[in-house]
């Protein structure tokens, strides 16, 4: 078993990318700029006009490496994969439990409950540690709200309830976007959330971080044996990977928003860093891309304890574990979904 994900990402513009014996070769005009071993890989995430070789891809199906193709601004495009690994009856047992409200409910309600309470503890972390009384208390309110909300997603009886109660709560939590912010820079200072796309820095970033985490969700999904396609809290759609968005759900706000502020916070992005095209979307520029990439992956190479296996892993390692134990959950060695919460 990895002791963490390890993901190659290629953002120069024009990079080829081709199988030399083992490895992945990146060459940009001809020359060699990079050479992985496969063996070190469990996912490639191309930027932008990258093209990979025939024989390069066959490699990564077969050896159960996902590569991904994003726009140069980082909006998710394709992702090659080979064949489902896993017991087909897995995918039969995914299948037949997304068609049962009850099986759904309960599996979504697992789901937004560990986002909410994940979104609270990052919100009482922030008001702890912030010197601001005012936004401090601010922060305790909109964390209480969210305490509320999770007592009445406990009593919701539908999936299409929890969905209703996810979004209530989503808007909650994004009104303590501003506080989280320490820098006091009102080039990230948060409006509203937009996607498709991103309106300004802070959606730029947010949609962003959203991706990378989505392509390890569903990297997740795939090397177990389940369907990334068939989620319990999202409807199917074509094209839409349901089951990783679930996935996602409980580490956005202890991962992926945390990051974004830390970076922001930290002051290793700035305003300078980010381009409004003619459509109105904002776009970061390879500097600032780089600097997330990295710090992303620093992330995900830090050592934490899983409160429900009482196991040290990487957080890279983490997508992998839940999806793991979602499968026995399906299986029926678990009596329920035992989702990820922070502490």
């Amino acid at each position: 078993m990895k002791t963490h994900l390890n993901t190659l990402f290629v953002t120069t513009d024009g990079s080829y990318l081709a199988k030399d014996g083992e490895a992945v070769a990146v060459r940009v005009e001809k020359e060699t700029r990079l050479r992985v071993p496969l063996h070190n890989l469990d996912g490639i995430v191309c930027f932008g006009r990258v093209s990979c070789s025939p024989s390069l891809l066959g490699a990564c199906a077969e050896a159960g490496i996902t590569v991904s193709f994003l726009s140069v601004h980082g909006r998710f495009l394709a992702a090659v994969v080979g064949f489902t690994s896993g017991n087909v009856l897995l995918r039969r047992e995914q299948y037949r439990q997304a068609d049962r409200d009850d099986r759904s409910t309960e599996i979504a309600r697992s789901v937004i409950l560990a986002k909410l309470a994940n979104s609270r503890t990052v919100l009482l972390r922030a008001a702890r540690d912030s010197t601001d009384v005012e936004k401090s208390e601010r922060l305790q309110s909109i964390a209480k709200q969210l305490s509320g909300r999770i007592f009445e997603v406990k009593q919701a009886e539908t999936t299409d309830r929890l969905r209703g109660l996810e979004g209530e709560s989503a808007t909650v939590y994004f009104s303590a976007f501003n506080d989280l912010q320490t820098a006091n820079d009102e080039t990230f200072r948060y409006h509203k959330r937009s996607r498709r796309p991103p309106l300004d820095p802070l959606n730029a970033l947010l949609s962003f971080v959203y991706t990378l985490l989505m392509h390890d969700a569903r990297s997740a999904c795939e090397a177990c044996g389940l369907d990334s396609a068939v989620g319990f809290l999202h409807r199917d759609r074509p094209g839409r990977p349901g089951l990783a968005l679930d996935l996602m759900e409980e580490f956005r706000p202890w991962l992926a928003d945390r990051l974004v502020f830390s970076l922001i916070n930290r002051k290793q992005v700035s305003a300078s860093g980010f381009e409004t095209l003619e459509t109105g979307a904002v776009v970061m520029d390879d500097a600032t891309r780089k600097t997330v990439l990295v710090a992303w992956q620093e992330r995900k190479q830090e050592t934490i304890t899983h409160g429900f296996l009482d196991e040290k892993t990487t957080v890279g390692f983490l997508p992998h574990l839940q999806a793991r134990l979602l499968a026995r959950c399906l299986r029926g060695d678990l009596d329920g979904y035992p989702p990820f919460l922070w502490k």
